[in-house]
């Protein structure tokens, strides 16, 4: 999917539901939108259990805004990052937000945020509730980020004596494309590649992908299996894809035809 990369994004991170360990893969999923001129992380950091994220913080110059808890059982957290991304929506300085959160409080400042013409992106766990994923102009899980990095840096600790010679990839086989995408993913690409096709049923997989995430913000190839748009398409029997050259050399225009539609 195309992605707009020259954005400047306010990252706004909610510490107490957003996992250490994924800060890293977070941010560079992060620069894939736009680069992220302000990089703040919200939290109560006089309690020991973020005492931990004083490392991967300094790793990479976040700033950590201090929030004390007043009350026991109220999040006051929530109201201060609310309060920073208001402020910063005033000063012009974005084009867009990076919300990283699996809470739901924050599906107001979401639509909000879109209502002012800002980008929001939303990075939370699966466990994030509705609401605020729709809410989001594209929302991604910090599993799928995760694992995608872990797969990344695996191939690469692959000792190159151990890397086999490149060869043509074998196409997915269908019935193995069916166990990974569920039906009701299948009909929503059918449905999209409808609404833009041409007069010859053809769709533009980059405007596909661009309706996918309009459509359903946590759409995402890896939540498949899938790296890309393109490969997740080419594995599923219903859909042919015509991949054809440009007058620039290594550009293509891949196009996407539903077999079914009449």
């Amino acid at each position: 999917m195309s992605e707009q990369t020259d954005l400047r994004l306010a990252v706004l991170i909610d510490a107490d539901n957003a996992p250490r360990s994924a800060l890293g893969d977070i941010m560079a999923e992060v620069a894939v939108y736009g680069t992220p001129t302000i990089k703040r992380i919200y939290g109560d950091w006089t309690t020991p259990n973020l005492a931990s994220w004083k490392g991967p913080l300094l790793e990479n110059a976040i700033t950590p805004i201090q929030q004390y808890s007043y009350t026991t059982g109220k999040n006051a957290t929530d109201s201060a990052m609310i309060i920073d991304a208001m402020d910063i929506l005033y000063t012009g300085q974005v084009d867009g937000f990076v919300l990283v959160s699996s809470d739901s409080d924050f599906t107001r400042l979401a639509v909000r945020l879109r209502e002012a013409g800002k980008k929001v992106y939303g990075m939370g766990e699966r466990k994030t509730p509705n609401p605020f994923i729709v809410a989001c102009d594209k929302f991604v899980y910090i599993e799928v980020i995760r694992a995608a990095a872990e797969q990344a840096r695996a191939e690469e600790e692959k000792p190159k004596a151990q890397k086999p010679q490149k060869k043509k990839e074998a196409p997915a086989q269908p019935q193995e494309a069916e166990h990974k995408v569920p039906q009701a993913v299948v009909k929503l690409i059918a449905e999209s590649v409808d609404t833009i096709a041409d007069e010859d049923g053809y769709a533009a997989l980059g405007e596909l992908g661009n309706l996918l995430v309009k459509k359903q913000p946590d759409f995402d190839p890896r939540n498949f299996g899938f790296s890309k748009l393109s490969k997740l398409v080419k594995s599923l029997s219903r859909f042919e894809v015509d991949v054809r050259p440009t007058s620039q050399p290594n550009v293509t225009h891949i196009l996407v035809r539903d077999k079914q539609s009449k």
